[in-house]
């Protein structure tokens, strides 16, 4: 009993008992709030998908401007008005669809790519969401590409960097120098999911009868297909992406690898150019800011 009754023991038991009247008030409070309908509780997070499901969207490339989200005499100022990133060069070429619905379109800077020559043209691919909000942007890094194509003695390695509107980590997604003629190009990408990492490759499959790529993971293990429709002006793709791979990060990326697809051979000969002129010493190279900026240490004293 003396033992029972020594100060740490009562200090100990005074703290238990007031943590027990605490817990006892906080449900009770819940209990009232929740009856009265004012507390609604969290939504469980939705597990991810099985492997035996897939998520499937259709990437659909326009021939011409005349379009509804093009079409009419202000309608491009009132998209730039709806989102910063709708620049007054952005031509919108392909929309996105998901169960028969519209869910995104892509852009590119078109006066960027068509009219600028040398360092100055560059390729800016944009993701936006059916009302125009901006959700992701890559863009094509001319220093990388030229650095990575001159070590591959002349083979165009065009490299991009996609960022984002959800998710902090920058991804680089390249071209493989290890290519022989008549064979299939390669890309690859990785993604970071907190301490967890991802690899994937990007193989063309020149054995189908459209522009066909598959996605693998590390393992090589098929976990997406791009399906390009054979009978198409410019261009149409039916993807589907296994289930437990599907987030947002991994969709975004596949969607604008897609919408790059039609100016591959064009980025590739733009950058061979540049690589050539640069190893000649006709060409001076000079990087815009928003490429330079991608360059930066992210350490430095600012």
């Amino acid at each position: 009993m003396a033992q029972d009754a020594t100060p740490a023991n009562v200090i100990r038991e005074a703290q238990n008992a007031g943590d027990d009247a605490a817990a006892d008030a906080r449900e009770e409070i819940l209990r009232r709030t929740r009856e009265s309908g004012a507390f609604e509780a969290p939504a469980a997070k939705k597990p991810a998908k099985s492997a035996d499901e897939w998520y499937r969207f259709n990437v659909d490339v326009w021939i011409t401007n005349f379009n509804s989200t093009e079409f009419g005499v202000y309608k491009r100022s009132r998209n730039k008005a709806k989102s910063r990133q709708f620049t007054s060069d952005m031509d919108v070429y392909a929309e996105i669809t998901e169960n028969g619905e519209r869910t995104g379109l892509l852009g590119y800077r078109e006066e960027l790519w068509t009219k600028a020559k040398g360092f100055e043209r560059r390729l800016v691919f944009k993701l936006f969401g059916e009302k125009l909000n901006w959700r992701a942007t890559m863009d094509l890094m001319l220093a990388r590409s030229v650095q990575e194509t001159i070590g591959a003695r002349g083979v165009a390695v065009p490299t991009f960097a996609i960022n984002t509107n959800d998710h902090d980590q920058v991804v680089y997604l390249a071209r493989s120098a290890n290519k022989w003629p008549f064979t299939g190009e390669n890309f690859s990408f990785f993604l970071m999911d907190g301490e967890q990492i991802r690899f994937y490759r990007i193989r063309q499959d020149l054995l189908s009868p459209g522009r066909d790529y598959s996605v693998f993971d590390s393992m090589g293990n098929k976990i997406a297909k791009l399906d390009g429709r054979l009978f198409t002006i410019y261009g149409n793709w039916k993807c589907k992406v296994r289930g437990d791979h599907a987030d947002n990060l991994l969709l975004s990326v596949l969607k604008m690898f897609v919408g790059m697809l039609i100016f591959n051979k064009s980025c590739r000969r733009h950058i061979k150019g540049l690589a050539r002129d640069v190893a000649r010493g006709m060409a001076v190279p000079k990087l815009q800011r928003q490429e330079t900026d991608l360059y930066m240490n992210p350490r430095r004293v600012r």
